[in-house]
């Protein structure tokens, strides 16, 4: 019925997903990023594997991979959600888009100074990223409703925008270096597991210092071009209403 012979063989399969398994490890060198180390460690393994035997990742990986396509849409959905709430707010479509055109500045200042700083983007800076829209957006909340107050009451976009601008400078220098300010010491890298945290830190602090004197001058222009639209739109809509 059977033959009994002497051998080696394992002492436990392991499974993952009810297949059975094997689990490869391996750490990042000095300088190497995530990204670059899972992209060379997949293409290595397809090249030796054979077409039964697929790769898969888990642990880190897996959750790193996995934020690589969730965190791009995190940061989409709160854009939408901001623009919808200043939308209602406001009720005008042009209003909330004049406020978050400091979004694209802050984004760029954060990777700009993580790659200053030779820091990775990773889940901490991402979320550092995430964070500046809701600080960022606060300095076209103070000055576009200072202006459309200005504009209610009879002035110009122009001026209105101009002396919302001299106005609003203050609390807005304020409230963004307060932020600054309370974000260092996690940009420093102060206290245990520091290192970790120090990118959302760096993100946060690049953002609002390239973002804060930029806006100052990109946000009042996008609001008088904004208004100069809205009168171009409004006499092509008495134009076409009139009777002939």
């Amino acid at each position: 019925m059977a033959r009994v012979e002497a051998g080696v063989g394992p002492v436990a399969v392991n499974h993952y997903g009810q297949q059975p398994a094997v689990t490869l490890s391996f750490n990042l060198a000095a300088g190497a990023s995530l990204n670059t180390a899972l992209a060379q460690a997949l293409a290595a393994a397809n090249e030796v594997l054979p077409a039964d035997v697929t790769a898969q990742l888990a642990g880190s990986a897996q959750k790193f991979q996995e934020s690589t396509v969730t965190l791009p849409l995190l940061l989409l959905f709160t854009v939408l959600v901001i623009y919808m709430v200043l939308a209602v707010l406001y009720e005008h479509l042009g209003h909330p888009l004049t406020i978050l055109t400091a979004l694209p500045l802050a984004g760029f200042g954060a990777l700009l100074v993580l790659l200053l700083a030779d820091e990775e983007l990773n889940i901490f800076s991402f979320v550092g990223i995430i964070l500046l829209v809701g600080l960022v957006k606060k300095n076209g909340i103070m000055m576009i409703d200072f202006a459309l107050t200005r504009q209610r009451a009879g002035m110009n976009a122009e001026d209105a925008i101009v002396e919302a601008s001299l106005v609003r400078l203050r609390p807005i220098m304020m409230t963004t270096f307060a932020a600054i300010v309370a974000t260092l010491p996690i940009a420093i890298g102060f206290g245990t597991g520091g290192e970790a945290r120090r990118p959302l830190g760096i993100a946060v602090v690049g953002g609002l210092l390239f973002s804060q004197f930029l806006t100052l001058y990109i946000t009042p222009t996008f609001y008088v071009s904004m208004a100069q639209f809205e009168g171009w739109l409004g006499r092509q809509r008495a134009r076409f209403a009139r009777p002939n």
